[in-house]
C-alpha cells in the first residue's frame, strides 16, 4: 500500500544491509510509482538514487581500476622485456580470483552490500602498481607476484560488485543499454591508459616502460577506489522492480546458504559453466604471444589502446542487439548468441591465419620488433589485435546479459557474478600457466577457439529458454501468494 512521503525518509539508510539490510519488522513498502518518482527525497538524493547514476558511478570506478589494469597489461608483460613474472603474477591473481569470488565474497557481498564490498578490495589495483614500479629498480619478482595474489582477492569484490549493480539496477528492458555504457566508459580506461604509455614511451628503446607510467596509474587507481564511498544501496534504487527482489531476498546466515545454493542449482546455470569458464581464457595468447611477442614497445602501447577501444564498439554493439525494442527477450537472446558464435568463428579463423604468418616471422628474426610505421606488415596483425578485442566485449556482454535475464534481485545477482568470477579465473589461470610454461602458441590458439565455440554450443539450450520476463517470486522458489503470506507473518 501507499505511504505518506515523511515514511519514504525512514527507508534503509545507504549504511544499512550492514548497508542495506532487509526492511526491519513493520517497514511498509513503498508503491512502484513512489519507488521510481522518489518522492520525499531531496533532488540530490534522487539524483544519487537514480538507477543511471549508479551505472555511471561503477563505471568511472572501473575505468580507473580495472580500466588502467587492463592498460598495464595490454603493452605485453605489463610492461617488461621478459613476461614471465608478469604472468606468474596474472596466474596469481586469477587463482586467489576463483578460491574468493564465488564461496567468501558472494556471501560477504549479501551481509555487507556493495559499497563496503567494494571498498575492502579496490585498494589492491595500486598495490600492483606498485610492485611493478619497485621491480623496476630491485627486480624482485616475489614481490610483483604476492601483489598479484592480492590483487586477485580485491579484484574478485570489485567485480561481484560491478556486476551485480550493472544487472540489476536498471530495468529489464534496459539491461543491454546498462551493459554497453559500463563497458564503453571501463575500457575508455584501457585504452587512454594505452595511449598515455604510448606517448610515454615512443622514443624508449629499453623494452620496459619508465616509472612515470607505473606512478601515473597508481594515482588514477588511488582515485577510482576514493569513488567508491557514494556506491548506493539497492534499498535506496529508485526501481520497483529491484525492490520487489530485494524483498524476497533472507538475509539471515542460513538464508544466505539456502539462496545461494538455489541459485546455482539449476540446469539454467549449469549451462553456463563452460561460457564463465572460457571467458578470459584468450587473454594470454593475445597479450602475451600475439601483441607482446610481435610488435616492439611503441607499438605494442598503441595496440593496448586500440584494442581497449574496440572493446568500447564491441560492447556498445552487443548492448544494442540485446536490447532492440521491437524484439522479444527470447528473440533477443537468439540473435545475440548467433551474432557471438558467427563472429567468433571469423575472427577466430584470421587468427589462425596469423599464426601461420607469425611463426614465419619468427624465423627469419622478427620477435618484438614489427613498428606500426612498417604498415605492409603490420596493418594485417594490428587489425587482428583489434578484432580481438571487440570480441572480447561480445563475448563478456552477452555473458552478463544472460545473468541478468535469470534474476533481478542484487544479492542473487552477485552470487552469480562470483560463480562467473570464479570460473572466468579459473579458465584464465589455467591459460596464462601454460602460457608462462610456453606451450607453442598454434597449440594455445586451438584451445582457445575450441573452448569458445564449445562453450557456445553448450549454452545453447539455456538460451533457447529464456523467457519474456524475470518474476521475482518465482526466481526465490515460491509463489506470490506464499510471498504475501510470510510477509503478513512477518508484520
Amino acid at each position: 500500500m501507499a505511504q505518506p512521503a515523511q515514511e519514504l525518509e525512514k527507508m534503509p539508510s545507504v549504511d544499512n544491509h550492514i548497508e542495506d539490510n532487509a526492511a526491519g519488522a513493520g517497514h511498509v513498502s513503498p508503491t512502484s510509482s513512489e519507488l521510481e518518482e522518489g518522492q520525499g527525497q531531496t533532488k540530490l538524493m534522487r539524483f544519487y538514487s537514480h538507477p543511471w547514476t549508479q551505472i555511471l558511478l561503477i563505471s568511472m570506478i572501473c575505468f580507473c581500476l580495472p580500466g588502467m589494469y587492463n592498460a598495464l597489461t595490454g603493452i605485453g608483460g605489463s610492461g617488461q622485456v621478459d613476461p614471465t613474472v608478469a604472468a606468474n603474477a596474472t596466474v596469481a591473481l586469477l587463482s586467489t580470483t576463483a578460491a574468493t569470488a564465488l564461496l567468501i565474497v558472494g556471501p560477504i557481498f549479501s551481509v555487507t552490500g556493495p559499497r563496503i564490498c567494494f571498498l575492502i578490495g579496490g585498494w589492491a589495483y595500486a598495490l600492483y602498481s606498485g610492485s611493478l614500479l619497485h621491480f623496476n629498480h630491485n627486480a624482485n619478482g616475489t614481490f610483483v607476484i604476492a601483489s598479484g595474489a592480492i590483487l586477485g582477492i580485491g579484484a574478485s569484490f570489485i567485480w561481484i560488485v560491478q556486476g551485480a549493480i550493472m544487472t540489476t539496477y536498471v530495468d529489464e528492458s534496459q539491461k543491454g543499454r546498462a551493459i554497453a555504457v559500463f563497458w564503453v566508459i571501463f575500457n575508455f580506461g584501457g585504452g587512454i591508459g594505452s595511449l598515455v604509455s604510448f606517448s610515454l614511451n615512443y622514443h624508449n628503446t629499453a623494452g620496459t616502460v619508465s616509472d612515470s607510467t607505473y606512478i601515473a596509474l597508481m594515482v588514477i587507481m588511488i582515485f577510482g577506489w576514493t569513488l567508491g564511498f557514494f556506491i548506493c544501496s539497492p534499498k535506496r534504487i529508485r526501481l520497483a522492480q529491484l525492490h520487489r527482489a530485494v524483498e524476497t531476498e533472507k538475509n539471515t546466515i542460513s538464508g544466505m546458504f539456502k539462496m545461494t545454493a538455489s541459485t546455482l542449482m539449476k540446469w539454467r546455470v549449469a549451462c553456463m559453466i563452460p561460457l564463465f569458464f572460457s571467458a578470459n581464457v584468450f587473454y594470454s595468447y593475445q597479450q602475451n604471444n600475439v601483441n607482446g611477442f610481435t610488435f616492439n614497445l611503441r607499438t605494442r602501447s598503441l595496440n593496448g589502446a586500440l584494442y581497449w577501444f574496440s572493446q568500447m564498439a564491441g560492447g556498445l554493439l552487443i548492448g544494442l542487439i540485446l536490447d532492440l525494442p521491437m524484439l522479444s527477450r527470447p528473440n533477443r537472446a537468439r540473435l545475440g548468441w548467433f551474432f557471438v558464435f558467427a563472429t567468433g568463428m571469423i575472427i577466430w579463423g584470421g587468427g589462425y591465419q596469423f599464426q601461420l604468418w607469425q611463426d614465419k616471422f619468427f624465423a627469419e628474426g622478427g620477435k618484438q620488433t614489427l613498428d606500426f610505421k612498417d604498415s605492409k606488415k603490420a596493418v594485417g596483425p594490428m587489425f587482428l589485435y583489434i578484432f580481438y578485442g571487440l570480441y572480447d566485449a561480445l563475448w563478456q556482454g552477452f555473458a552478463y546479459w544472460l545473468i541478468g535475464t535469470e534474476s533481478n534481485s542484487t544479492s542473487r545477482a552477485a552470487v552469480l557474478v562470483g560463480m562467473y568470477k570464479g570460473l572466468q579465473a579459473a579458465g584464465a589461470a589455467v591459460a596464462w600457466r601454460l602460457n608462462a610454461l610456453h606451450l607453442a602458441p598454434m597449440k594455445q590458439l586451438a584451445m582457445d577457439w575450441g573452448l569458445c565455440i564449445g562453450s557456445l554450443i553448450v549454452v545453447l539450450p539455456m538460451v533457447l529458454t529464456i523467457s519474456d520476463k524475470t518474476v521475482a517470486e518465482e526466481e526465490a522458489g515460491f509463489s506470490g501468494t506464499e510471498h504475501q503470506e510470510a510477509k503478513l507473518a512477518e508484520e
